[in-house]
């Protein structure tokens, strides 16, 4: 946007405003509204009146770059909720106004190397979108207070981190804090594969070890400190027509006087059925979350088998946020297609299995559905899914989503039933 020759609209001129006379000075401005609505059946799986949550949120961002080196970025929010039967919302749904982000940032090149730091209250997913993600689905985005640096060439890096996840307060921008009970570390290294690996393709290949530490953890009841270690690896990327993200990672370490050992494995693919951009995709993902020891007594010990995302994204599993990977086996076919420009359709069909019948059924939050763990039913639930995403402009998106959930036996031997989800968003950014 340095060029008023590449400015299509008045926003463009938004995101190159010169400080100085060379313009090595220079800001750039960002926003988002974004309007939507859910409608749940059975809230929380229980037979209820339906919920209606009336949703807004808007964003705005300002970002100073001070030469090549030295960055300074901001960001506020405010999200509104209104409807039926909302209960207490989140203060993720509903929140004054948060400073959602604010930090500092400073790089260089050393022998062709990139070499930076960034401080301050920042998103963070650099890792399996099952395991940390902005959560966007949230009104309020997910977002941790600290430090990350990092080294990057033009095949490989290596990212360091520290960081507290924000605790939000739904008032002003006072009670929004760094969390002192909670605390995510760790380090990842990235590499670019060759591109003739496995015939040609363009993979990339993250190695990454994480601790996670929570003065509070919760399981079968019981409150106390979790320290879990995270060792893994993700491959993503294309190979000709077929698109992988496959990620593996073992969980160990302990909460109170248990000791810690789980896995989670994430396998996904789809593939392309023309050379288009815009042709059909077919697909399927597996995905594997242990279960066990929750309510004590894991694999005939007493260790705790249960896996934790540290906050990965759950509406990849189920948008009403029922699931969420931990003590849960899925198989989701899916198919996407464009039925017009600028717009994709995907549809899909999961199912879900518990691994552990001893242990409880867990929803996005980590809560258990309570009394699940008091029934031996595997089969957790079947869900049909469906949404239509629209770009109308490059700043203009409709969203459309529905989702069926058919509770199985694992949820309804405990008296759970079975959910209908239709919501509708725009937004608007630039």
């Amino acid at each position: 946007m340095r060029d008023p020759a590449k400015r299509d609209d008045p926003f463009d001129r938004l995101k190159f405003i010169p400080i100085d006379d060379d313009g090595d000075v220079y800001l750039t401005l960002s926003g988002e509204v974004r309007l939507r609505v859910n409608l749940t059946t059975n809230p929380n799986l229980r037979e209820a009146g339906h919920q209606r949550q009336d949703i807004h949120r808007i964003t705005g961002g300002a970002d100073l770059h001070v030469g090549p080196h030295l960055r300074f970025y901001g960001e506020v929010s405010h999200g509104g909720i209104s409807g039926r039967n909302l209960g207490a919302p989140a203060a993720t749904l509903r929140n004054d106004l948060v400073a959602l982000q604010y930090f500092a940032e400073v790089k260089t090149l050393v022998g062709g190397v990139e070499v930076g730091a960034r401080y301050g209250r920042q998103e963070f997913a650099d890792g399996p979108n099952l395991l940390v993600s902005q959560r966007d689905n949230n009104t309020i985005r997910y977002t941790l207070n600290g430090f990350r640096g990092w080294v990057r060439g033009s095949a490989a890096r290596i990212d360091v981190f520290d960081m507290r996840p924000t605790a939000y307060g739904d008032l002003g921008t006072h009670d929004d804090v760094s969390d002192p009970a909670r605390r995510f570390s760790g380090v990842t290294a990235g590499f670019i594969l060759p591109r003739d690996t496995l015939g040609g393709s363009q993979l990339n290949l993250d190695l990454f070890a994480w601790r996670r530490r929570n003065l509070v953890g919760t399981w079968g009841g019981r409150i106390g400190p979790a320290t879990r270690y995270y060792l893994g690896a993700q491959l993503r990327g294309d190979v000709g027509p077929l698109a992988v993200d496959w990620s593996i990672n073992h969980q160990s370490g302990h909460f109170i006087d248990q000791n810690i050992d789980a896995w989670q494995v994430f396998v996904a693919q789809t593939w392309r059925i023309g050379k288009a951009k815009t042709a059909p995709r077919v697909g399927v993902h597996f995905d594997y979350a242990t279960g066990g020891g929750g309510y004590g007594g894991g694999g005939g010990d007493d260790t705790l088998r249960n896996a934790y995302s540290p906050f990965g994204n759950n509406v990849y599993y189920s948008y009403q946020l029922y699931l969420t990977p931990s003590n849960l086996v899925t198989v989701s076919p899916n198919v996407s297609f464009a039925p017009f420009r600028n717009a994709r359709v995907t549809a899909e069909y999961e199912v879900a299995w518990r691994d552990s019948v001893s242990d409880a059924v867990y929803r996005a939050n980590g809560q258990p559905f309570a009394g699940t763990q008091n029934f031996r039913g595997r089969r957790i639930a079947d869900l049909t899914r469906l949404q239509l995403v629209w770009n109308a402009t490059p700043r203009l998106t409709f969203t459309g989503r529905y989702e069926h959930l058919q509770a199985k036996s694992a949820l309804t031997d405990a008296g759970y039933r079975s959910s209908d989800f239709l919501a509708g968003w725009i937004s608007f950014r630039f």
